[in-house]
């Protein structure tokens, strides 16, 4: 049995967020049931964030979207309304991820879900909160990251370089997911619902603890290095680098060593500590050249041998025809109503030693409409 079996979560949420915290439940266990809108639905399903159509719909909307279920309703026409907010009275959890104001305006706001269900817990997403000059703004990933200084800790000195990833979506995804996952704890001690409130602002702050704790330490802005960054704070070899045939990366280690074993000699005078931070430049640029002259396999060899900490940079071909990921299973083969099925992600959560995975799909739109009436809306009118 999984943790969150028997768990009803109403998800009104939409694009990557919210449905991320959504998909966090229902692998573990709970029912997911998102609320879309006639005809469009979720504006995942084709605002298209990648080339790649999967079953006339967005690649990202299946990946992010498995283990749900639709119920297609227009929440201003008042019949359907009225079934929205019967599986509302029902649900442990309630959760969004539009704009402050949005659910105030459609009625479905804490305040007038917790009338009818008091020991709801019920999430929220938004991109700046919900006070300040900038809670109206759109909350985009991009933006996000460009606003919150996440941009200059990536890539080499000079300009500003995002993640290429949609990582503060996911972020707050996770963060609200927790918070949930802590209130339904307490309401079985307490009875007591919950209002869950994450901004993907506070997440990409939070998310770059260790840097702004020592800016505000030392005072000083990061400084990446000129050559194979990895990271502003950390001084020489850290970083990505060109072999002979490949890359690979380096992490923390002692330059001089790195000169024996490499057979470097022009990093062997480099014995202050200091230096390593302090003319890492200088370093890198050395032993950037140095590198090129052999294969990425010829220098794993002796430097872990060493137990110097070191890997070779894999694309996902080559990691995922890797023994080290084929062992870890992280694969699913799911399959929609209609039959049409895809390779994607598991859970990375195991329990008592059980992977989290399941066989369903993303949902077309509205297909579930008829057993959640049946099941849960004509049960209880």
């Amino acid at each position: 049995m999984k943790p969150l079996e028997d768990y009803l979560v109403i998800d009104f949420s939409q694009f990557l967020s919210g449905p991320s915290a959504a998909l966090k439940l229902a692998d573990l266990g709970a029912r997911v049931i998102k609320i879309e809108k006639p005809v469009t639905g979720d504006i995942c399903r084709h605002l298209y964030t990648s080339n790649v159509i999967m079953n006339g719909e967005s690649s990202v909307f299946h990946a992010i979207n498995r283990n749900k279920e639709s119920f297609a309703a227009d929440i201003k026409n008042e019949a359907d309304k009225l079934q929205i907010w019967q599986l509302v009275k029902q649900a442990d959890v309630v959760m969004h991820n539009f704009r402050p104001g949005v659910m105030e305006r459609l009625g479905f706001d804490y305040a007038s879900v917790q009338q009818v269900n008091p020991s709801v817990i019920y999430g929220e997403i938004s991109g700046y909160g919900d006070e300040g000059p900038w809670k109206d703004k759109p909350g985009q990933d991009l933006l996000l990251q460009s606003l919150t200084g996440l941009t200059w800790l990536s890539g080499n000195a000079g300009g500003p370089v995002p993640m290429g990833l949609s990582i503060i979506d996911m972020l707050a995804g996770n963060h609200l997911a927790q918070g949930i996952l802590a209130c339904l704890l307490r309401r079985t001690i307490s009875g007591e619902g919950a209002l869950v409130q994450v901004s993907m602002l506070e997440s990409a702050i939070d998310f770059q603890f260790e840097a702004i704790t020592t800016y505000y330490y030392d005072g000083k802005l990061p400084e990446r290095s000129e050559k194979n960054n990895a990271h502003a704070y950390l001084g020489a070899p850290y970083g990505i680098y060109k072999t002979g045939d490949g890359y690979m990366a380096l992490a923390m280690g002692s330059i001089p060593q790195l000169g024996t074993l490499l057979g470097c000699d022009a990093l062997l005078p480099y014995t202050d500590v200091a230096e390593a931070f302090h003319k890492r430049d200088e370093i890198k640029a050395i032993l950037a050249g140095h590198l090129l002259s052999g294969t990425s396999q010829k220098w794993l060899d002796i430097l872990q041998k060493a137990d110097i900490w070191c890997a070779e940079v894999l694309s996902w071909d080559k990691l995922m025809a890797h023994e080290g990921f084929t062992t870890l299973d992280m694969l699913q083969q799911v399959t929609m109503s209609d039959g049409f099925n895809y390779r994607t992600t598991r859970s990375p959560i195991r329990i008592d030693g059980e992977l989290l995975t399941s066989p369903k799909g993303s949902p077309k739109l509205g297909e579930d409409n008829q057993t959640i009436i049946q099941q849960l809306i004509n049960k209880h009118e």
